[in-house]
């Protein structure tokens, strides 16, 4: 496993990788127009209410996570706690007025957030580095000492947005930063970035592994399929909580997004150990698929191969005890 290369000004993939254009937008467009999936959710969701008061008191396990939608979560760990990707934005896109839009309301407002020691934003991507949210959570009283993690190249991103340069940590695949007795590794994945046509790949894209003195967590992030899986697993694990994506899949960028059948062979790679957290799902309208059908296919993977399942409903803080599946229906 090697730190990011460059060509150029552009950061490279781990293996060669061929990011779709306007060529693609051509091939999509006929199957958008015929589209017959459910695509939105019918009738409304939740609403999701956090209860905040949870959180005056530690976690009994060590290892709390509430899933706020998508990708954006709290992770408690170990005493530390980690704002990953927040994304409170009503839409996932450059602009209020159009692009993909919540199913659901934030179930807790970013002002009820209890102290965070991390704010962890694995790439620039509009559903992982919300604006508005960056903007909020850097005028926060309570969010002045928190450290920003983040990869090469997106601090420029955070400090336009209003958080300090002193609190901002831009890793390289590989290397790692501590807070609070919680390492924090930047790794590889199969990914891209850029928040538009013309930047791609100018800033780094990262998963990451979070781990304290007793548990070891894998957050994802974005991905495609490659067999740095495994090395991975075999250099950072075993993981007590696997997070991979599974919305947001299509054959024509399988490359640079898994789907639930390639989270499912991560996951195996990984090492196959512990619980597996499908994210990024059942939040915007990304793809193509109904928005149901990346957990549906999780399921059904999950029964066919006895993996065990981690999978909260939105808001609900939830302990992480090893061995114990978490199966929520909220979505059906």
């Amino acid at each position: 496993m090697r730190r990011a290369g460059r060509a150029g000004r552009k950061f490279l993939n781990p293996v060669p990788t061929t990011i779709g254009g306007f060529s693609t937008l051509f091939k999509v467009l006929p199957r958008f127009l015929s589209n017959k999936e459910e695509k939105f959710p019918r009738r409304p969701l939740g609403p999701f209410r956090t209860d905040v008061s949870v959180y005056a008191v530690a976690p009994e396990s060590g290892l709390r996570v509430t899933w706020m939608g998508h990708s954006s979560m709290l992770v408690e760990i170990d005493g530390v706690r980690v704002l990953v990707d927040p994304v409170w934005d009503e839409r996932a896109s450059p602009s209020q007025w159009a692009g993909p839009k919540r199913f659901y309301a934030a179930p807790m407002r970013l002002e009820d957030l209890p102290r965070v020691d991390v704010v962890l934003v694995s790439h620039d991507h509009y559903d992982h580095l919300g604006e508005a949210t960056i903007r909020r959570l850097a005028g926060l009283a309570s969010m002045q000492g928190a450290r920003w993690v983040t990869s090469l190249g997106v601090g420029e991103v955070l400090r336009q947005f209003g958080v300090r340069g002193e609190q901002i940590v831009e890793l390289d695949w590989t290397q790692s930063v501590v807070v609070g007795g919680l390492e924090m590794t930047a790794v590889p994945s199969r990914h891209f970035s850029g928040r538009g046509l013309m930047n791609r790949f100018e800033t780094l894209w990262s998963a990451f592994v979070l781990k304290g003195p007793k548990h070891t967590v894998y957050f994802g992030a974005d991905s495609g399929w490659w067999e740095g899986f495994a090395e991975i697993g075999a250099a950072y694990g075993p993981f007590d909580l696997t997070m991979l994506e599974v919305g947001a899949f299509h054959e024509l960028w399988n490359s640079i997004h898994l789907g639930p059948d390639g989270a499912v062979r991560a996951f195996e790679a990984l090492g196959g150990t512990g619980l597996f957290m499908p994210i990024h799902w059942g939040l915007f309208d990304l793809a193509l698929h109904g928005w149901r059908r990346p957990i549906e296919r999780v399921y059904e993977l999950a029964e066919e191969r006895g993996i065990r399942l981690w999978s909260p409903e939105p808001g609900r803080p939830s302990e992480v005890v090893r061995g114990e599946a978490l199966r929520s229906e909220w979505w059906r």
